[in-house]
């Protein structure tokens, strides 16, 4: 099992509306990192899911549902989507604030690569995340 983070504006897509949904295409990269990280992506996979903009904050937990397929919106382009559904809501939301003042995540990639959309997360990160909000895994 792999472990990643996706972010999203919460005006965009949120994750009451992943909830809503019970499932969503992850789609719109276009970032080749980003776009990499996707591919990686097996069904199973657990996913941080947070909110950019104002929130800045690790919201929910998501499982991959669908690994990497050619994005729909990216006829004729190189691009990848993959499909998410949500798992739990975080009892308490972890800020961006939060993850930078915590010396077991300084190599986090939300920090270190905060520009890209997806990024690989190691299990370590994923569960000091969890702890942070209130979750036990």
């Amino acid at each position: 099992m792999a472990y990643f983070l996706v972010k999203r504006e919460p005006g965009t897509y949120s994750w009451g509306d992943l909830v809503r949904d019970g499932r969503t295409v992850w789609d719109g990269i276009r970032s080749f990192e980003a776009r990499n990280n996707l591919r990686s992506m097996k069904q199973g996979d657990r996913v941080l899911f947070y909110h950019s903009g104002k929130d800045k904050a690790v919201v929910g937990t998501a499982r991959v549902v669908r690994q990497a397929y050619p994005d729909p919106k990216a006829a004729g382009e190189d691009w990848s989507a993959v499909d998410l559904a949500p798992e739990k809501a975080l009892a308490r939301p972890v800020t961006l604030a939060t993850i930078k003042a915590d010396a077991k995540l300084s190599g986090f990639a939300l920090v270190k690569r905060s520009r890209l959309s997806v990024v690989q997360v190691t299990k370590a990160e994923f569960e000091r995340v969890l702890s942070l909000a209130g979750k036990k895994i």
